[in-house]
Formats: structure tokens, sequence, C-alpha cells
């Protein structure tokens, strides 16, 4: 089995860890510990994604109900149905509204289309398809007379899935009851019911049974007893409150308990088949993990699926918990009745996902507690609390917006998160499922929500006559799962060994040093004198004053120990940068803070001594006035051209005090393109140019230094990878995030081609106003080429799709749908670790601008208080400093750097290596591992060449001690030989001693 990608820990320790914990036997109230036993499990490593196939013979299917998809609700002989009843009914005050004047009268006309439906499956690959035979097609009062078309009908699909070699999964009740039942005998609130369903079955089995396999005697009952005859929300929509809905229910459970004996007693031994119910529930978790609020779970549980479930896997009773919280409300099942309702499931038939699952589950269920859509916690609470079925899961996926059409890129993520939590629980936790249906092949009508959104695999359009199929991007994306069965590793998942090369530069980023310019107290020049004997204190003598020394370095504390700690983390470049708004308050030489400039001076120069480069920003935006002086802030910030010069000013005077420590100068760090309007970037561009190139042209050839432009560069990725629009899509966000101000400095001296066709097609349509300028001939001149590398911020990757289908995530301006991928790991602010995106990332680059040198300036994630999170991080810096050697050693990537963010807690809290809590610097477990990554300068294997730097050869750990510490060295000297000319003179004047007493 494969390691999570970019992983580097091995996975077989994980794995054998988990499959310790794989469940035996369970028993009613087992379940209870399935959340805390998920609440120990390895982070961040239990949650990765468990690249890993399914077991030989795993069955994979789509399903569809007939209701919902057949239409045809007058052909055929059919009789009415209790949905076609309701979904005719006008809006009532009482709030049981139907859900629109059509229903499902067409829906997706599969009645009239069976050959379709078959060649969509046909095209999948599927080895079952779940549909269910309506009732009332079959018998349309419910009873006899048989209609002969509804025979024909359903021999006609099951005989084409025959010669397709797929599976049939037959559900005999899916939620439609004849509606001639309802008005004779009241439905299922009344104990005729059972007989009649048999009475049904008994019809189905005998003409279809040769040809089919599984059969569910009915979906859901749940929603059919609470919601049909309690609540009246669906139909029949009779609002007959609690006692109904339970007696409803205990008629369901002896319906389905009499058709499982009939299969049994009279056509398992010729059909050789398999009977089950399909039982729905939804997932829930405590508040907080207590035992009062795990009770609570395991009731809310209790009351929707152990209605069902314990009665028919246990002990054909209800749970303790409905019996002492219900007392009377739940009808008695006699000891004949437990026995026979008992055993009545060949297999466990899970339906989970957008049915139940925050839409018909009653509020007052959940026990005051969350809900969630932890299908893997769901299997294996039912592995525990079910002793250990064989589960069928045929019922599973959830929706787009129904005006959603082919790149349905949603619904993509959230398949892909239902099953892989179900491989991961049958790989880590043991759970027993043997089958998968996703939910469903098509588009229909969905039940209380009607036609508002989509849940099928192909896209029908309800407006057409021939309701003709369009596969969807999940089409490809399950064919293709089908076909591998599962998620098999993938070479590019696999962590890679090798190491940087020599000189390759280990950062580490602070937004700004911590300045404190509180001078010691030694450079104070006044005497005092002790008064040892009244006031015990040191008094100023008046007056009197010492000669003044020169400030040195080492006097500002705040350096050493910052340095220190630098130090110990053994990064060679440290980036930082400085603050323009207090160096020059008023915007020009007229004002100069030379104390802080001073400060600067002394924290490059024991950098330096430290054997660490300074890397210095001369801006970096803020929060506040963008961190420029005020009076430039004011009077319109960039987007005034005035800026320009005076950031020229302002750079000459820091090559100027700072050029003969600073050899690495960046320009501009991570202007902000999400908050720039096109002119303030114009100027921006022309002030990083002039800068660029009068650093080159007046300080390069004495300071030889480099220079150049950082620019924050997250990954964009096509939600939908089969789409050619959501490639368009991730293509135009990357011009605009990126291109804008990297293509005119790395590329041609202008902006993308893409922005400006974009621009113009949404000011010509739309009658936007979004003018781009344009550069003079002369500016692109200056402009191009203004870099010695390219530098790079890099935190995370972000789906993006041209399907609208969150109005909260969409681009209006750019037309683009921001999309999750809730199967990625996330930080506490929500933001994914993505390690493959920086690789892309950099392979990018080198293909946008060529082999220019790449350094990533930074490259963080944050955490919380809790100190699990900082194995986040560690996971974080492993996984994406690896892909960052896959860039250098498989892509040719010309990578020069790498850059940790941040330094500390206390100037980016929740981002740093070092804790800071109580005046107190504590290195986190994530310092230690880069450091141990930078000591091996990669990830050296057993077949990795070892690499001589030149560096590393004329150096060795002693010679680095001695060299960063000549001034403690020089005390310590000057000491020991005070030490030794002290002990010779008091030898020598001793002997003199006892020579004249002689």
């Amino acid at each position: 089995r494969g390691a999570p990608p970019g992983a580097m820990a091995p996975a077989a320790p994980l794995l054998l860890l988990l499959l310790l914990w794989r469940p035996l036997l369970g028993a009613p109230g087992q379940g209870a510990g399935t959340w805390s036993r998920f609440a120990r499990l390895p982070y961040p490593q239990d949650q990765l994604f468990l690249h890993d196939t399914f077991p030989d013979g795993f069955l994979w299917g789509v399903g569809s109900a007939a209701y919902q998809t057949e239409g045809g609700w007058r052909q055929g002989g059919k009789g009415a149905s209790v949905w076609d009843i309701f979904a005719h009914r006008p809006a009532t005050p009482s709030g049981s509204a139907p859900p629109g004047p059509s229903g499902g009268d067409v829906a997706s006309d599969s009645y009239n289309n069976l050959f379709r439906d078959a060649e969509a499956l046909r095209r999948l690959g599927v080895s079952h398809y779940r549909f269910s035979l309506s009732w009332a097609r079959l018998l349309p009062n419910g009873t006899a007379p048989i209609n002969p078309a509804g025979l024909e009908h359903y021999r006609r699909l099951l005989e084409r899935l025959r010669e397709l070699g797929i599976e049939p999964v037959v559900t005999l009740y899916h939620w439609d009851l004849p509606q001639g039942l309802q008005d004779a005998f009241g439905g299922w609130a009344s104990p005729v019911l059972p007989q009649l369903f048999h009475d049904y079955a008994e019809l189905c089995f005998r003409h279809f049974g040769g040809l089919v396999r599984y059969w569910l005697t009915m979906d859901n009952p749940y929603v059919v007893a609470w919601h049909g005859y309690s609540t009246g929300r669906l139909p029949p929509g009779v609002q007959g409150g609690p006692h109904l809905g339970y007696q409803a229910a205990h008629h369901l459970l002896q319906a389905h308990a009499k058709v499982w004996h009939l299969y049994n007693d009279h056509f398992r031994p010729t059909q050789k088949g398999k009977v089950s119910i399909a039982l729905s529930s939804h997932w829930i978790k405590p508040q907080h993990v207590t035992e009062k609020t795990i009770n609570e779970c395991q009731k809310s549980l209790d009351f929707v699926l152990g209605w069902f479930a314990k009665p028919i896997f246990i002990d054909g009773d209800y749970p303790e918990s409905m019996r002492s919280n219900l007392s009377s409300l739940l009808p008695e099942f006699s000891e004949v009745e437990k026995k026979y309702i008992k055993g009545t499931a060949d297999f466990f038939a899970l339906s989970f996902g957008a049915t139940l699952s925050f839409q018909l589950l009653d509020s007052h269920m959940k026990f005051q507690q969350l809900e969630s859509i932890s299908l893997r916690q769901l299997l294996y609470w039912i592995s525990r609390e079910y002793n250990n079925p064989q589960i069928f899961i045929v019922e599973n996926s959830w929706f787009v917006s129904g005006s959603t059409k082919r790149d349905d890129a949603k619904y993509i993520y959230y398949l892909k998160k239902f099953i892989m939590e179900t491989l991961k629980a049958i790989r880590y936790d043991g759970v027993n499922v043997f089958g998968y249906t996703v939910w469903s092949l098509l588009d229909g009508f969905e039940w209380h929500r009607g036609y508002s959104i989509r849940r099928g695999l192909f896209y029908v359009d309800f407006q057409s006559h021939d309701k003709k199929l369009m596969p969807k991007s999940s089409v490809l994306f399950y064919e293709k799962l089908i076909e591998k069965n599962g998620f098999p590793p993938l070479p590019e998942n696999q962590p890679t060994e090798g190491i940087f090369p020599c000189g390759f530069a280990w950062g580490i980023v602070d937004n700004y040093v911590q300045v404190d310019t509180t001078p010691a107290q030694f450079l104070d020049s006044n005497v005092y004198m002790w008064d040892v004997h009244q006031t015990k204190k040191l008094i100023k003598v008046d007056g009197v004053v010492a000669s003044r020394r020169k400030h040195h370095c080492v006097d500002f504390a705040t350096i050493r120990l910052q340095i220190s700690l630098l130090q110990e983390i053994h990064v060679t470049h440290f980036h930082f940068s400085l603050k323009w708004s207090l160096i020059l308050p008023l915007g020009n030489l007229s004002l100069v803070n030379h104390t802080l400039v001073h400060y600067y001076q002394c924290f490059a120069s024991e950098l330096l001594r430290a054997n660490i480069t300074p890397v210095v920003a001369l801006w970096q935006p803020m929060a506040e006035n963008q961190e420029l002086p005020v009076s430039l802030a004011k009077y319109g910030a960039w987007e005034n051209p005035e800026t320009i010069q005076a950031f020229v000013e302002y750079a000459k005077f820091c090559f100027t005090s700072l050029g003969g420590h600073v050899k690495f100068w960046i320009t501009m760090n991570e202007p902000p393109v999400k908050n720039l309007t096109y002119t303030a970037g114009h100027n921006l561009l022309k002030a990083h140019a002039k800068v660029w190139h009068l650093y080159d042209q007046e300080f390069r050839r004495s300071q030889k230094g480099k220079i150049s432009i950082a620019l924050q560069a997250d990954w964009v990725e096509p939600a939908c990878p089969f789409s050619r629009n959501d490639q368009e899509v991730a293509d135009r966000i990357l011009e605009f995030d990126i291109g804008w101000l990297a293509e005119p400095i790395f590329g041609n001296g202008d902006y993308p081609r893409v922005m400006r066709a974009w621009l113009h097609r949404r000011n010509s349509v739309d009658l936007y106003n979004f003018h781009l300028p344009y550069f003079s001939e002369d500016e692109k001149k200056l402009i191009q080429g203004s870099f010695d590398f390219f530098a790079l911020s890099h935190y995370t990757t972000t789906l993006v799709g041209w399907e609208k289908e969150d109005a909260l995530k969409y681009d209006h301006y750019l037309e683009v749908q921001m999309i999750n991928d809730i199967t990625w790991l996330h930080s506490p602010s929500r933001a994914a670790v993505v390690p493959w995106g920086l690789r892309k990332l950099l392979k990018w680059v080198k293909s946008k601008y060529g082999d220019v040198p790449i350094y990533v300036m930074a490259n963080g994630i944050d955490d919380d208080r809790s100190m699990v999170y900082d194995k986040l991080r560690v996971y974080y810096i492993q996984n994406y400093i690896n892909e960052a050697l896959k860039a250098y050693t498989l892509d040719n990537v010309n990578l020069q750097g790498y850059f940790v963010y941040s330094f500390n807690d206390k100037t980016a809290p929740k981002y740093g290596l070092y804790s800071y809590v109580a005046n107190q610097y504590e290195p986190k477990p994530s310092m230690k591992h880069y450091r141990e990554i930078i000591d091996n300068n990669g990830f050296p294997g057993p077949e990795t060449t070892e690499l001589l730097c030149p560096e590393e050869i004329a150096s060795c750990p002693e010679c680095h001690f001695f060299r960063t510490r000549k001034s403690l060295l020089a005390f310590i000297s000057f000491i020991f030989v005070a030490f030794i000319v002290t002990i010779f003179f008091i030898t020598y004047y001793s002997k003199r001693v006892e020579r004249r007493y002689k």
C-alpha cells in the first residue's frame, strides 16, 4: 500500500498500529467507544489521504429511485402513488408544502429511455445498479390486478442489465406507496399493510427473482415513518405526531420481516439471493468529548438508525434508550415478534448522504450535539454496535446546485471524501464493507428539494424534450476510480530521497525584526558611589563624568537574543523587512531615524558575524498605511506617481547605509495583488525597476550583492482536472495573481495577454471600467529583466472552477468559483496543506520564465496554542521541502533556497517555529525538525552520493564555534593570562618572604 502523498514517515508502522485496533465483535452500546477512539488517532497521519486499492471483488455501482427518475406517471397503466398526489397539491399554510407543481411526473423520463440509462451504466463500468420498482406501476391500486405493462418494463430492464453483466440491486419500496392503499387503509399507519407488502413482494420475487441476487425490502423507513406520518413533511403528509410515527415504523419493521421470511422460506433455495433493508443514518459528534455528550450522541444514533437496526440485527426489540425515553409512545413487540424480526437481514445496507444529513433529521433527535458527515466513523460505529456485519453502502453522495451543468467539482470532492473514508474503514478499522453505490446515475427529482439540487453523474436538461444524458466531470472521476479499484499509489505521490546543491540557502523569515534601541546600562557616563552605611544604594556624584566609550552592537540585548535563536536553527539566511515608515517618517531625507538605522546596521553585521546572510526587503505592505510613511499614504500611496521617486530615494539611502552588510536585497516583499488597483500596480512596477537599475548601476560593483522582487505565488489548480473550462479559469487566475507583476519583469516587459484580453472583454460586454495602463517602450525596457532571481512566497493551493456553485465563494469579476477539496488537510485557519502544489508552481515558473534562479522566500502554516497542531507544521515542512527537492532533482528547476515562515510567534502569531509565552521563547518540535533537514541538506538516502562542498571542506564544527565567538574567546584569554600572571606573582613573592625570614 502506498504512503500518503509526500509523506516521509513510513506508512507501515502506522498501518500496523491501526490494524491492532480492529474490532472483533460488537454489541449494543459498544459503538459508544467510537468517539474517544477517533479522538486518539495519530494526527495528522490518520487524516492524510490513503492511496490504496479496495479488496478484490469489491462492488462498484450507482443507484436511482423510481419516482425520482422514471416519470411516465400516467403511462402504461401506472396507478397514482402518494408522491404523485402530494406533488400536485397546492401549498398549505401548515408548512407541508409540496416540492413543486411538476414533481416527478416526467422527471428524467427513464420509463421511456431504458436503453439510454443502460448505455450510461455500460460507460461507467459499474458492477451493479440499484433501482426501485414502482409498486403502483406493478399493482396500480396496491393490490390485484397486476399491470402487465409494468411487469414487461422491469423485465426488459433486468434482461438488459444481464446482457451488460451488471448486477441488479432491487428495492421493492422507495417511498412511493400506492395512493389507493393510503386512501383505503391509512397507509403504514394500518396493521394491514405488512401483509399487503408481503403479497406485493411475492409478486416481484416470482416474476423477477431469477434475475436478481440482491433485494432491498424498503428504503429509509425512518423518513417514511417520521416525516410521512408524524411531521407530515413528506407524503402522505399525515401530521399524526410522534405516536403515529412510531406506529408506522412498527408496521414497517413487521412488513420487512414478513418479506425476508417469505424469501428465505420459499425463494432462497432456488434463486440463491440475499435480502436486506436500506437503513439511512446521519453522523453526530459531541460538542465536547465527555461521558454525558457521548451518551447523547449514542442516543441520537439509536433514535434514527438503531430504531430499525437493533430489532433486525440484534434482538428484535427497540434500543433501550428509546424504551426509557419514550415509554408508552413506543409500541411493544411480543416475544414471538422479536424472534421473528431478529436476524432478518443478510447484510447491512447503509444509506448515507444528502437525503437525511442536514435535511430530514429532526433537530430534537440530535440531542444538542453536532451533526457531521463522517462516513468512516459511522461505519466503525455500525461495526461495533451490530457485531461486525457485512456492510453494503447502497446510497452515498452529496449534491450540487440545480444550476450546475457539467463540471460538478463539489460533487466530485464529496465522492472522493466518502470513498476514501470507506477505504480507511476497510484498511485501517477492519470494517467489513463489500460494496459502494453512488447516488445517483442521473439527475432527477430530489424529493422535498425538487429540482433545486442535482445528484446525478449524468446531467439531464429537464426542459428538453428528449432528456438526453450528458456526462459530467464526476463520470470521468468515477469510471477511472472503478477502473483502478480505488486510489493506487502513484510515483509522484511517493517521497523522494536526495540532497540540495552546495550553497543552498536555508532560511527563515521574520516580517520585521524586533527593534529595541534601549542602550545597555554600562553606557551611562555618570559616576556613582555606593552608600554602604546608610541607604545601601548608588548615589550619583554631581559634576563628575567619565569619558564616553563608543556604542557597540553587542550593547543591544535583543540582537544577541534573536541571533542566538537563529543559530539554534542552523539557518544560513535570515529574511526580514525594513520599516520605511520609521526610517524616513516624513517620506524623505529631511528626517532620518538614525538610531533605527544604526540598529539595522548592527543587526546585519551581527548576522554576518554568526555566518548568517541577511536577506533584507525594503518594503513589505502591512495593514496600517501599507507600511508607507504617513505623508505618502495620505496622498494616494502607490496611486500617486510621486511615491515612485520617494521609494527610489529611500532605497538609495538604504543601499548607502546598509549595503556594506547586506548583499541580498528584496525591493518589495509580497505586494498585495488582491487589494492593489491597476494604477498602483503600474507605479509599483516602475518603482521596483528604477530601484533595481539604481543598485545595478551605482552599488553592485562595490557591494557585490543581488536584488529582485518577491511575489506571493499560491498555486491554482482546476477543480475538475478533466474540464477545459476549469483549466482556462486556473490559467487566468495564475496570470492575474502572479503574472500581473511577474510578466513585465521576468517576461516581455508588458502585462500578460490573458489579462488584457479578459479586461477588454469585461469592459466591452459588461460595461465595466477596469483600465489596465500601458507602458511606453522605454518603460518596458526599464522593467523587463529587472531581476537577479525569482523570489516567491508560497503557502497553499486553491481549486477553481467556472460553474457557479456557491455565491459566497464566487468571484464575479473573474468569473471563478473557489472550490474546497475536503479530503485535504487544513490548518486551524482552514489553509489547505497541499505539498505537491509547490512543485507544480516551481515547474510553472520555469516553463514561463526559463531557467531563472528561484528562491522560495516564505513557506509556512498556522497552528493554535495546542501543541498537537505543531505536528501539522512538522508534516508541512517535511513534505513541502520534499516537493521542492523533487522540483530540483526531477524537474531541473534552478532552485537555490528555501525559507520557512516564520521565526517566532511574537512577530507572527501562530506561525512561528518558536513559541512566545511569558517573555520566553521556546522551540517547537517543528524547529528541531527543520534543523535536522538543514543539517542533512535535504533527505539523503542509502543511495545518495555524498556532496563535498568547498566551504564544508575548509571548515569544521570546532572552527565554526571559535569563529563565531571571537569576542568571548578574547575575554576568556584575557582572564586566563591575568590568572597565570597573578599566580606567578603570588608564588614569586611568597618565596621571597620565606627567604627573608630564613
